[in-house]
């Protein structure tokens, strides 16, 4: 029995409460956290969801499970096939496990290697890898293939009515654990499938409880599907919210969204890199960058202020902690070029003696440091280039540092963050 995706097929409270008895046995009810931060922050009362407490550190094997258990025994030994970029496929590697079902799993040739360890970790014999492509929508034709010629099933990430349902349950667990309606729900949105499965619980059991989506800046698919009345395949996406980067998003999920005039947000990918080292040095939670995406809408300084009131409840979902510990070096770096602490620069210098010493008593000032410097010298040449990373104290002593740089005889040419160049160093 095959598994479609189905646009057409409702989904509703009565679904995810169902769901929700089918996972018990398997799904973790995660944790709800007070967050002093983010309360003081908007002065309403803050609680994150922790998703990225769960068995596969994020929300995905829910509606993975939840599909899988209405396979019937002919599906089953035929097996599944999934594409991800990588939690829906730890999801579905923990049901193949659990369930013996047979998996093939499709990713992005550039998943995280974390992420590759891990479903391994939960399929074990069950499941084998497949790495096609540089994006989820690659990946997902390379699935879609693979159950055509099969057989197999195809469990989607996010478009089926039964995957909807299963991420659902995280708007009843809210439900349960807070004890009152909170005013606002902020959910990070990639296919739409838990905005979609929160949105459509909480419409029937909480109408007046309002839903937030957030998306990535670099893959604001579902903007534009909302803005198009459909979904609509957007091009040259920013890869690095892996999670959350996909080019088109569901029929499904973009209708249920649209039937309950949802607002969906975008946030820069370095707020959410600046959120992610926020949640680790402040609440000392791991998470992914698309387990940071909600939050970050939450503390971006360009966003309009939530809409809520002072004192009401508000929940922020962390969808996911499975972070790669080498990715690192690069959230920060994007962390502290997008809160303007960071620039490059090209620095023609003649070549002889005391040229850098001047670099460095004219233009540089006490609170600035050199962090990056490379130059090449050309013995054939009266001038020689160099890349010139500097890091400010303060976002504002930029005027100041362009001011010293145009008052000296120096060739300097500053790299634009937008440009080819800069993205090559990022």
């Amino acid at each position: 029995m095959q598994f479609p995706p189905d646009t057409t097929a409702p989904v509703t409270a009565a679904d995810i409460d169902a769901a929700a008895d089918r996972l018990h046995s398997v799904v973790r009810p995660t944790a709800l956290e007070f967050s002093p931060r983010l309360s003081a922050l908007t002065g309403a009362r803050v609680y994150l969801k922790r998703e990225d407490l769960q068995s596969v550190r994020s929300y995905k094997v829910r509606g993975a499970f939840n599909l899988m258990t209405g396979l019937d025994d002919e599906a089953r030994r035929t097996g599944v096939v999934c594409a991800s970029a990588g939690n829906h496929a730890q999801g579905v590697a923990l049901a193949c496990r659990t369930l013996e079902i047979p998996g093939r799993i499709y990713l992005p040739r550039n998943t995280p290697r974390q992420k590759r360890n891990r479903i391994e970790h939960h399929g074990g014999p069950w499941i084998e890898l497949h790495l096609v492509g540089s994006t989820f929508d690659e990946a997902a034709e390379a699935a879609a293939a693979d159950a055509a010629s099969s057989g197999r099933s195809l469990v989607p990430p996010f478009d089926h009515p039964l995957v909807i349902a299963g991420q659902g349950t995280i708007a009843r667990e809210i439900l349960d654990q807070l004890g009152e309606p909170p005013a606002l729900v902020v959910v990070p949105i990639g296919g739409g499938g838990l905005a979609a499965g929160v949105t459509q619980y909480l419409a029937e059991r909480q109408p007046d409880v309002r839903v937030l989506g957030v998306e990535p800046a670099g893959a604001a698919s579902m903007t534009a599907a909302l803005a198009a009345g459909q979904p609509v395949t957007i091009d040259g996406i920013d890869p690095f919210v892996d999670g959350a980067a996909v080019r088109t998003v569901g029929s499904l999920t973009s209708a249920i969204l649209g039937d309950h005039g949802v607002e969906v947000r975008t946030v820069a990918e370095g707020q959410i890199c600046t959120e992610m080292i926020e949640l680790y040095q402040n609440e000392g939670i791991i998470t992914e960058p698309a387990g940071a995406l909600a939050a970050a809408a939450v503390t971006d300084p360009d966003a309009s202020p939530l809409p809520v009131h002072p004192g009401d409840a508000v929940v922020v979902v962390v969808s996911g902690g499975n972070n790669d510990l080498s990715r690192y070096g690069e959230v920060v770096e994007r962390s502290l070029i997008h809160q303007g602490l960071k620039h490059y620069f090209l620095v023609n210098f003649s070549q002889e003696p005391g040229a850098l010493r001047r670099f460095l008593d004219e233009v540089l000032g006490p609170d600035e440091d050199i962090v990056l410097f490379e130059y090449v010298k050309r013995n054939n040449r009266e001038t020689g280039p160099a890349l010139v990373g500097i890091e400010l104290a303060s976002a504002a002593d930029i005027s100041d540092l362009l001011d010293r740089m145009a008052s000296t005889p120096l060739e300097i040419e500053r790299l634009d963050p937008g440009s080819v160049s800069f993205r090559f160093l990022t």
